[in-house]
């Protein structure tokens, strides 16, 4: 017995065929992504070619559960530097049409490219010239004979036993999308900080847009040059969470002493105040820069297990440090 209640799962049989029947689903729909994946070819690249000599809008259209895939395309899209609008077939028919401007590029989504819903729509692009990108299952529709293009997202089955629900059509009808999507941004030569500027809310819009000098500590921080003692070195160690940059008279960064290093120090050294902190240092520590992300850092610090890093500048002068304390504050984790 695995489960309580009049509906429940009720023997280990029971849940290995809820199991078996969940992973062939995602096995057929998995392969129905790998078939439309093989058949890529030029129809593609012209697609491509299409979106990006696109100087007006790309409007996506379909109904149903293409319809639904269609909005996800559409946000996709003006996610990643393109603009796009989704428009109903059926809405588009009674006044907004008007979102439709010479210079756009239509993206239709019908597995079976006869939609009744869609004729009316297709007429109308058909008529101003607004070339048409297809998305389809059959090649040889209605829609494919008017389309500029025509992506093939024909699978073998649907996942549904009855071979009737939209399930694997739809899931590579929408992996469609995306592989015009993420190829279009990139011969867009769209960026990291370009995608900042689009999504400047939340944790997202914080890491691509916060940078190591956002949150340094840039004044007040100890530091001490390397003629200095391991004697002189323990207020400032204490002060600064456990990270002591060690710089030259230039303010060159030679190295950093840690907490930890003077842990192990003591352990081996009875005259460990006496030494030389330039024998305790890393003397090639972890470095930021001011100017690069702070989430770069951030990767750094985890990567290597690193509670704060000297922040250089072009000459190696030392211009202030990071804390992994600053950049929690800054809820980049």
């Amino acid at each position: 017995m695995i489960a309580q209640g009049p509906d429940a799962v009720t023997s280990l049989d029971d849940a290995e065929r809820i199991l078996q029947e969940a992973r062939r689903v995602l096995y057929v729909e998995a392969k129905g992504v790998e078939r439309i994946a093989e058949h890529l070819g030029p129809h593609f690249v012209q697609s491509i070619e299409l979106l990006v000599g696109c100087t007006g809008r790309v409007i996506v259209s379909g109904i149903g559960k293409s319809g639904i895939i269609g909005r996800k395309i559409a946000a996709t899209l003006t996610s990643t530097g393109t603009p796009a609008n989704f428009l109903h077939p059926v809405e588009g028919l009674h006044g907004d049409l008007g979102i439709v401007g010479p210079n756009d590029v239509a993206v239709l989504i019908s597995n079976s490219g006869e939609t009744s819903e869609l004729a009316g729509l297709v007429d109308y692009f058909v008529r101003t010239g607004v070339p048409i990108i297809g998305l389809m299952g059959d090649r040889e529709s209605p829609l494919a004979a008017v389309a500029a293009v025509t992506l093939d997202c024909s699978v073998n089955e649907e996942a549904c036993p009855m071979d009737l629900a939209p399930t694997t059509s739809t899931t590579a009808a929408l992996a469609m999308g995306d592989a015009l999507a993420v190829v279009l941004l990139q011969q867009k030569g769209f960026k990291e900080a370009d995608f900042a500027l689009l999504h400047p809310g939340g944790s997202l819009g914080r890491k691509l847009t916060l940078c190591v000098e956002d949150v340094m500590i840039s004044k007040g921080y100890p530091q001490l040059e390397g003629a200095a003692s391991m004697r002189d070195c323990i207020v400032p160690l204490s002060e600064q969470r456990g990270t002591v940059p060690i710089v030259d008279t230039e303010q060159r960064l030679l190295g950093v002493v840690t907490a930890g290093d003077l842990t192990r120090l003591m352990e081996h050294r009875e005259d460990f105040l006496d030494c030389s902190v330039t024998e305790v240092m890393t003397t090639a520590p972890k470095v930021a820069h001011a100017s690069e992300l702070a989430s770069a850092a951030l990767h750094r610090m985890e990567t290597y297990g690193i509670m704060a890093l000297p922040v250089v500048g072009d000459d190696a002068g030392l211009v202030g440090i990071v804390h992994l304390h600053d950049l929690m504050k800054a809820k980049m984790l």
